[in-house]
C-alpha cells in the first residue's frame, strides 16, 4: 500500500476533466426535435415560471384580494336580487 497524500495532481487532473465534460454537455446541440423542446418539453414551460420571462408581474397578495373581491361581489348581487325580488 503506497502512502500518497490526498489532493495533488491526480484530483486537479479529475476536476479538470470533469469541467469539461459537463461543458461538453452544455454545449451539445439537441440531435432529435423532442431534445429541442418541439413536443411540449418541460424545459420550455419553465421558462414561463421564471424571472426572465416577459410578461404582466403581478403580486400574489393582489391576486388574493381580487379573487375575494370577486367572490364578495358575486355574492352581494346574489343578495341584491333577493332582497328586489321580494320587493318588485
Amino acid at each position: 500500500m503506497s502512502s500518497v497524500p490526498p489532493g495533488g495532481q491526480r484530483t486537479l487532473q479529475k476536476r479538470r476533466q470533469a469541467k469539461t465534460n459537463k461543458d461538453k454537455q452544455l454545449n451539445q446541440t439537441p440531435t432529435s426535435a423532442r431534445a429541442a423542446g418541439v413536443d411540449g418539453s418541460s424545459n420550455s414551460i419553465l421558462k414561463i415560471y421564471t424571472d426572465e420571462a416577459n410578461g404582466l408581474r403581478v403580486d400574489p397578495l393582489v391576486v388574493l384580494f381580487l379573487a375575494v373581491g370577486f367572490i364578495f361581489s358575486v355574492v352581494a348581487l346574489h343578495v341584491l336580487t333577493k332582497i328586489t325580488g321580494k320587493i318588485f
